[in-house]
Formats: structure tokens, sequence, C-alpha cells
């Protein structure tokens, strides 16, 4: 990574880190009586990006497997699977989740708070 502000959001690193998860569309118009009109079909659901360091994705994978064994991750990925979330779904958000902190910790230099990990998910649904 070199540095942590090569990336600006968190957004900008999960593609890095191979955690982003890709859309496709095909075609967002559609001609209907000779007219154009916007397709209803909504974005469909690819994967995760391809193009991605493969270290940076098995170390935040790895540690999301690790970090749902244990408080506070434990709850945050129940959380998830009971609002019907596939498993390994709830994985990638909880190595997105490891992800961001590890990015705004190294940004700013701060310390781990643990307490912090529920608490923002609470207000949001799935931060």
């Amino acid at each position: 990574v070199g540095s942590p502000h090569r990336f600006r959001t968190k957004r900008q690193f999960w593609p890095y880190c191979g955690l982003a998860v890709v859309t496709h569309n095909s075609s967002e118009y559609e001609i209907v009586d000779g007219r154009r009109r916007r397709r209803n079909k909504p974005l469909q659901t690819r994967g995760l990006n391809k193009n991605f360091n493969r270290t940076m994705k098995e170390v935040f994978k790895g540690a999301a497997k690790t970090a749902i064994t244990s408080e506070p991750f434990r709850q945050y990925y129940q959380r998830l699977i009971d609002q019907k979330m596939r498993p390994e779904m709830a994985l990638l958000t909880v190595a997105r989740k490891i992800s961001a902190i590890t990015l705004a910790i190294w940004k700013k230099g701060e310390n781990f708070d643990p307490e912090r990990v529920n608490q923002a998910a609470r207000g949001s649904g799935d931060q």
C-alpha cells in the first residue's frame, strides 16, 4: 500500500483490497414502439472486482474469519445473519469493516476502540 493517504475514502481502498462489489448493466434503455424508454431491470451484481492486491484480500478475509470468533465482531456478524444476509456476504461485510477500520486508524494514528465497531452498525444498519 505504501501510504494510507493514497486512498481518500474506504470506498477507494476496497477495490485495491479486492473487496469491492462489481455491478454491470448491459443497456440502460430499450426501444418500445419506436421510442426510447429506460429499462426497469436493476443493475446486476457480478461479484468482486478482478483487479486487486491478492495479499491484501487474503489478509482481510482471514482477519474476518478470525474476528467473527470473538467480540465485538461476532455481534456484528450475527446481526448481519439475523437480517437474512447470506453467511459469505456477511463475512465479506466484516472484512470490509475491518479494512475500513484499518485505513482510518492508519491515517489518523488512533488506537482501536472495540466499542465503535457495533456503534456505527446500530445507527445505519450495515456500515
